[in-house]
């Protein structure tokens, strides 16, 4: 984000540049901003915007706010986005990145035989402070549950959350809150107004979660097509 200070000056200075002395001098940032980009558009600034910017930063009459880029499930970038995403770091306009991945030491996505942990290339994990993240104990997991069930209106008894928790902890916490909802449909139709442990019960054996599912699968391996 670009945060302009004394608009007056600046609005004036590219009229300057512009060679525009007649045109009006607004005094909100708002319409600086708009201003800027309208003549970046028809091409009035003849400079790059980059050189523009930083010379307003230079002299203290601007000021850069960096914002914030998410990207889930990185290592599903191949290794012409992390290039690129690696020069792009080192432009000072650069936003603060925060990666996230749940992958161990794998193959980077567009190489044949390179392996990296998390799936990225080293000299871009040389860049990076890796924050350390633990699982989740029983008892957060049972207050998560809570606040989801709180969230969705469902009313949900004590005893019920408590096996969703330990549900969560022997399978996900994902495949646990995914429960709630089949678990109160189910209340329904018994003509329950709260979710109890039966229900939960019953749902949990309905829907399995991935490592039950696979373990049948590997069980019963001769009775599915390969």
């Amino acid at each position: 984000m670009f945060r302009c200070h004394q608009s007056n000056q600046v609005v004036s200075s590219i009229y300057r540049i512009s060679g525009s002395p007649n045109m009006s001098v607004s005094t909100e940032n708002s319409s600086f901003m708009m201003t800027l980009k309208t003549m970046l558009n028809n091409g009035l600034i003849q400079t790059k915007p980059l050189t523009v910017v930083n010379r307003y930063i230079d002299q203290g009459v601007a000021e850069l706010v960096p914002g914030v880029l998410f990207i889930d499930e990185v290592h599903m970038l191949d290794m012409e986005c992390f290039t690129y995403l690696h020069r792009a770091l080192e432009s000072p306009l650069s936003p603060i990145v925060i990666l996230a991945t749940n992958r161990g030491r794998c193959k980077v996505r567009g190489t044949d035989d390179v392996v990296a942990p998390h799936g990225m290339p080293l000299d871009l994990l040389d860049r990076i402070i890796i924050i350390q993240t633990l699982p989740y104990s029983q008892e957060e997991m049972a207050h998560i549950l809570r606040l989801r069930a709180e969230v969705e209106g469902l009313s949900v008894t004590e005893e019920a959350i408590m096996y969703l928790a330990d549900v969560g902890s022997k399978c996900s916490l994902r495949y646990a809150v995914q429960l709630l909802t089949p678990s109160q449909l189910l209340g329904k139709i018994n003509v329950k107004s709260t979710v109890d442990i039966e229900d939960v019960q019953e749902i949990s054996e309905m829907f399995y979660d991935a490592k039950r599912s696979a373990q049948i699968l590997s069980q019963n391996r001769d009775k599915f097509l390969i």
